[in-house]
C-alpha cells in the first residue's frame, strides 16, 4: 500500500502552497515525494481485480479483510452472493461488513464499499446462476480467483455437496477459462480429500470416482435412491463432504490444465491468531463446538486420541498462505515452473516441529475454561478424552444421559418444556462425525507451503505471515477460549469477576454431586455383598 507522501519545503514560507509539485526553480527547492516501496505480493496485488466464492463464510470474510487491509489499493472485488432467507444480495453484503472484525479495516480503507461489487448467483444453480452480463463482467475485468465456495456439513445429502462442492467448481473452472486478464487461480480444498491415506503428499490422487461420471450419476439418479446407495459410493471416505471435495480435486486437475490454477489444502481451520484481532471466530464447527460445549458443562467426554495430532490452523494464517499462493502461482506459471506437468498443490497443516496433540489441546483448553469462565455455564468444567470405546460410551451414559433425564424430568414436574435431552442427542451426533478425524493421524508433505514462506520478502513475511513452526500454540488457544467465549456466547469478558463467584458455586455443587454418586455407589455395593453372601 502506499503511504501519505512525506515533503520537505526548502523554500520561503509564502510558497507552500504549491508543495505537491514536484519542481526544482531559483525560488523554491523541493526533494521527491517519498513512498513507500509495495512489497511483491502487494504489487501482485495491486490494481487487480478479484473475483471471490464463498466470500459470506468465515474463511471469505477474513480473505476480503486481508485484501483490503493489506493493500487499500486493489481495484474492485467481485463477491458471488445468493439472496437468502429474504435478503437480496446487497443486504447481505452490508451485513458482511457489520461484524466488528472489520472495524480496524474500515478505519483503514473508509471507502472500501466502493471496491465491493455483488455478482448475484447461487452455487445451486447451472452456470452458478450468473447472468450473461455478470459473467462478460467476470471475463473481461478479473485477475485474481478465490474459489472457496463449499457446504462444510458433513452430513449434507449427497446430490447437494455434489451440486455445490463439485459441479459449482466445474462452473468455476469454466468461467476462468474465459477470463481475458488472469493471472491467478485458487481452489480451496481441505487436508482430508485423502483421508484414506496415512500420508497425503503435495499432488493430486486418483478420485473415489471420476467427476464426469459422478456428475451425470448424481443428476440422473432420484434423491431416494442416491440416498440408498450413498454410503456404498462414500466407501473409505466418511462423509458426503470429505468425498465430495476429493472429487472437486479431480475437476481442478481435469478442467485446470494450461492454467495458472493451484490448490490449497488447509487443515481444521479455526480462530484467529493475531490478525485483525485475537480469538475472532464466528462458528461452532469441528473443535470449537467441543470447546464451547466443554466451556458451558454440557460436554464432558470426547472420543479422540489423545497422541494424535489435532490439525488446527488459525484462520488469519490460513488466509495469508492463500493469498501468498495466489502469487506463487502466477510466478510459476509466468516462468513456467511445474506448470508443463501438473498444477502444484499446497498443504497448509501443522508443522511437523511445532505440533499438537489432541492430548495437549484437551490440556490446554481446560486450563483456560478454568481461567476465563462463562456466566452461560449450566456445570463445572470436567471433560476428558476417552479414547477407548466403551469408556466413551458409559461416559456418555452416566454424565449426559442420566443428567439430562433427571433435568427433563424436574423441567416436566414444574410445566416448562424438557430440552436437554434432545440437545444431547444433536451433540452426539456432531461428537460421532469429529471422532473420525480426531482418532486418526496423518503425516503432510509441505514441500510448497515450506519453500513458498522461504522465497518471501522479510516485509511480505510480516505482512503475510503463515509460518506454522512460529505458531505459539499457548498463547493462540488462550486467545481461542476467550474468543468463542465472547464471540459465539456473547459473554464480554468484563463479566469474568461474576462467572467467576458463579463458577466456585458449580465447583462445590459438581464436588457435592461427587460424594453423593459416591456414596450410592458404596451403598449399593454393600447391599449386593451382603444380599449375595
Amino acid at each position: 500500500m502506499l503511504c501519505a507522501p512525506y515533503q520537505f519545503y526548502l523554500g520561503h514560507p509564502d510558497d507552500e502552497k504549491d508543495i505537491n509539485m514536484e519542481i526544482i526553480n531559483h525560488n523554491r527547492v523541493y526533494q521527491p515525494i517519498i513512498e513507500e516501496k509495495l512489497t511483491p505480493i502487494q504489487s501482485f496485488l495491486s490494481g487487480s481485480n478479484i473475483f471471490i466464492t464463498g466470500g459470506t463464510g468465515f474463511l471469505g470474510k477474513m480473505l476480503i479483510n486481508k485484501l483490503l487491509t493489506s493493500c487499500p489499493s486493489i481495484d474492485t472485488i467481485y463477491l458471488l452472493i445468493r439472496n437468502k432467507k429474504g435478503k437480496d444480495v446487497h443486504t447481505r453484503v452490508e451485513d458482511i461488513f457489520h461484524d466488528s472484525v472489520f472495524d480496524a479495516m474500515k478505519r483503514k480503507v473508509p471507502k472500501y464499499r466502493h471496491k465491493i461489487q455483488c455478482i448475484a448467483g447461487d452455487c445451486m444453480l447451472p452456470g452458478l446462476g450468473i447472468t450473461s452480463m455478470d459473467k462478460q463482467i467476470l471475463v473481461k475485468n478479473v485477475n485474481i480467483v478465490f474459489h472457496m465456495a463449499a457446504t462444510v456439513r458433513f452430513d449434507e445429502k449427497l446430490k447437494v455437496a455434489m451440486q455445490i462442492n463439485v459441479q459449482a467448481c466445474k462452473d468455476v473452472m469454466q468461467i476462468c477459462s474465459e477470463m481475458l486478464h488472469l493471472k491467478s487461480v485458487v481452489h480451496v480444498s481441505t487436508a482430508y480429500t485423502q483421508c484414506p491415506q496415512r500420508r497425503v503428499d503435495e499432488r493430486f490422487y486418483a478420485p473415489p470416482i471420476d467427476s464426469g461420471k459422478m456428475l451425470i450419476m448424481t443428476e440422473c439418479a432420484s434423491d431416494k435412491l442416491l440416498e440408498s446407495i450413498t454410503p456404498i459410493l462414500l466407501d473409505k471416505w466418511p462423509n458426503t463432504y470429505t468425498f465430495t471435495k476429493a472429487i472437486a480435486e479431480d475437476v481442478i486437475n481435469q478442467h485446470g490444465k494450461g492454467m495458472p490454477i493451484g490448490m490449497f489444502r488447509p487443515g481444521i481451520v479455526i480462530s484467529t491468531y493475531k490478525f485483525p484481532v485475537s480469538g475472532w471466530i464466528d462458528n461452532f464447527y469441528g473443535p470449537t463446538g467441543a470447546i464451547a460445549g466443554a466451556g458451558t458443562g454440557v460436554i464432558r467426554t470426547l472420543r479422540c486420541n489423545p497422541s494424535a495430532n489435532a490439525n488446527m490452523v488459525p484462520v488469519d494464517l490460513c488466509v495469508n498462505g492463500i493469498i501468498a499462493t495466489a502469487w506463487d502461482v502466477s510466478n510459476r506459471y509466468n516462468t513456467k515452473i511445474s506448470f508443463d506437468h501438473e498444477t502444484p498443490v499446497y498443504n497448509f497443516c501443522t508443522s511437523t516441529d511445532n505440533q499438537l496433540t489432541w492430548g495437549d489441546f484437551t490440556i490446554k483448553t481446560t486450563k483456560y475454561g478454568l481461567m476465563y469462565p462463562t456466566l452461560k455455564s449450566i456445570w463445572y468444567l470436567c471433560y476428558a478424552n476417552n479414547p477407548n470405546k466403551l469408556m466413551h460410551l458409559l461416559s456418555i451414559f452416566f454424565l449426559h444421559y442420566v443428567p439430562a433425564i433427571i433435568i427433563d424430568a424436574f423441567a416436566l414436574m414444574i410445566g416448562k418444556k424438557p430440552r436437554l435431552l434432545n440437545t444431547y442427542k444433536k451433540i452426539h451426533r456432531f461428537m460421532n462425525v469429529i471422532e473420525y478425524f480426531s482418532m486418526r493421524q496423518w503425516d503432510y508433505q509441505m514441500d510448497n507451503m515450506i519453500g513458498l514462506w522461504h522465497n518471501l520478502t522479510k516485509k511480505d513475511k510480516d505482512i503475510y505471515f503463515f509460518d506454522m513452526s512460529q505458531l505459539d500454540w499457548d498463547l493462540f488457544l488462550q486467545h481461542y477460549f476467550r474468543g468463542i467465549r465472547q464471540y459465539l456466547l456473547n459473554d464480554p469478558l468484563d463479566t469474568i469477576p461474576e462467572a467467576l463467584i458463579r463458577w466456585n458455586r458449580l465447583y462445590w455443587l459438581h464436588q457435592g454431586v461427587k460424594v453423593l454418586v459416591l456414596g450410592l455407589f458404596v451403598r449399593l455395593v454393600w447391599w449386593l455383598t451382603s444380599f449375595f453372601l
